[in-house]
């Protein structure tokens, strides 16, 4: 008598993984979004507060920075300090669970300035349709 493994093969797993309702869908919106690479970008390079996030993202709404930092901390990817100063400041820094984005960032980034001319030439065929 042969006994058959109920286990899903091996692509299905991936499939399942990858399938468009999956978890891991709504956390690459949220790291992987503008002003949350932006922050990120940042805050690798050191501790930030607010205000010098501000500056260095001009684009960024007070509101819209309020909320990436929210759900970046609430991801466990930046963490948020009271520093006790007059009047208090809060501090923003990537904890080490953020650090471990930085390679996959960098090789995003790094595809994209590999492929920016073709995907442009790809535009504008499409575009010229």
């Amino acid at each position: 008598m042969t006994e058959t493994s109920t286990a899903p093969a091996p692509a299905d797993r991936l499939a399942e993984h990858l399938a468009v309702g999956a978890p891991h869908r709504e956390l690459l919106e949220q790291v992987l979004d503008t002003w949350s690479m932006q922050v990120l970008e940042e805050l690798c390079e050191g501790p930030a507060r607010f205000n010098h996030l501000r500056r260095a993202i001009p684009a960024v709404t007070a509101k819209s920075l309020t909320a990436t930092l929210r759900k970046l901390e609430r991801n466990g990817i930046v963490g948020r300090e009271v520093v006790a100063t007059r009047p208090v400041a809060v501090e923003y820094r990537i904890t080490p669970l953020g650090k471990t984005l930085r390679e996959p960032v960098d090789a995003l980034l790094l595809w994209t300035r590999t492929h920016l001319a073709e995907v442009d030439a790809a535009r504008d065929r499409f575009d010229a349709l």
